[in-house]
């Protein structure tokens, strides 16, 4: 399962946690503005915007999990199983658009949510695989500018659009209902905690931090939802770069996996793969990896992004220890 998130200082950031048992072998992955995207039902696009993300390079197409564009469009997709649902193409004036190819249509098209939602009006997302070894998964998304965010889901009803305010998202179960459990949370906050048990009862906050009791720390899709919510919508730092980038890792560390905590039995565990976080405004890719805390960074504008080639980092994944004597 996964776990994504916004945060704003100075700048406006995305980012998510990639939770698997497995790696896909996955890079940092800038696709320039005159790299040929081909699609399964549409024309492919020999012009359009630069990206940034991590991404899954297969066959020469960039399968992302996460990216940005270059105006600060962000989208990421994250497991739905169980209820994401992608009918066949049907002929009818509508996009049939793949899942796989999903991201890649929005960002290579749209400058901004309010672009994104033109092109999602008239969206069907469809049951095409990218192959027979990689068939569809069951993925929702979440889609942010530096204004705001919605989730996206495709369901048996159809394509259901929520707005987003609290900036983050995980898996199941459907986003309205994860928004909606939050109002079992109203009474955690930040601060001291209040006595309210009774009149009469004197209790003694023994401890700082007292106010979040009651906040879930398991590792459920749900109960990540409440607790990187919280977290994110407390959170604050300094704006400056390094500050606003610590400050954001720090919010999706409060929910990442640690292996051995979800056994999926055979001797696999599902483990937090890497973490990221984009700068929306600046175009710099940072991530670190379950082996290796250290932040990496990669700089869509260090490439050539009028260019007709991907641009493909592997990502660091030995722990770097700086040794101090």
């Amino acid at each position: 399962m996964c776990t994504c998130a916004m945060y704003q200082t100075k700048d406006h950031y995305f980012g998510r946690n990639l939770d698997l048992e497995f790696s896909y072998q996955e890079s940092v992955t800038v696709t320039p503005r005159n790299f040929p995207i081909p699609f399964r039902t549409k024309d492919t696009l020999t012009s359009h915007y630069a990206m940034i993300g991590m991404a899954f390079v297969c066959g020469g197409f960039p399968l992302y999990y996460d990216a940005t564009n270059e105006y600060g469009l962000s989208m990421a997709g994250l497991n739905f199983p169980g209820n994401g649902y992608f009918p066949e193409p049907v002929e009818d004036g509508k996009d049939n658009i793949s899942p796989f190819e999903f991201i890649a249509w929005i960002l290579a098209q749209c400058r901004d949510l309010k672009q994104a939602r033109v092109l999602l009006d008239r969206i069907r997302l469809v049951n095409i695989p990218f192959s027979k070894e990689l068939p569809i998964t069951p993925l929702h998304w979440m889609i942010g500018d530096q204004t705001g965010s919605i989730v996206v889901e495709s369901v048996r009803d159809g394509i259901h659009i929520y707005e987003n305010p609290v900036g983050v998202m995980t898996n199941n179960p459907t986003f309205d209902k994860q928004l909606f459990r939050l109002n079992d949370y109203r009474g955690v906050s930040a601060g001291p905690s209040e006595n309210t048990f009774a009149k009469g009862i004197d209790l003694d906050p023994y401890s700082r931090g007292m106010g979040g009791i009651g906040l879930p720390g398991d590792l459920s899709s749900g109960s990540r939802f409440v607790k990187v919510a919280f977290t994110k919508l407390n959170s604050c730092s300094p704006d400056d770069e390094d500050s606003s980038v610590s400050q954001f890792f720090h919010i999706l560390g409060s929910v990442e996996q640690q292996r051995g905590c979800c056994d999926l039995g055979g001797g696999k565990y599902e483990i937090t793969i890497y973490s990221s976080c984009c700068n929306m405004d600046r175009g710099i890719y940072y991530y670190r990896t379950y082996d290796n805390s250290q932040i990496s960074a990669v700089d869509m504008y260090h490439e050539n992004l009028d260019g007709r080639e991907l641009a493909s980092y592997p990502l660091v994944t030995k722990q770097q220890i700086k040794q101090i004597n």
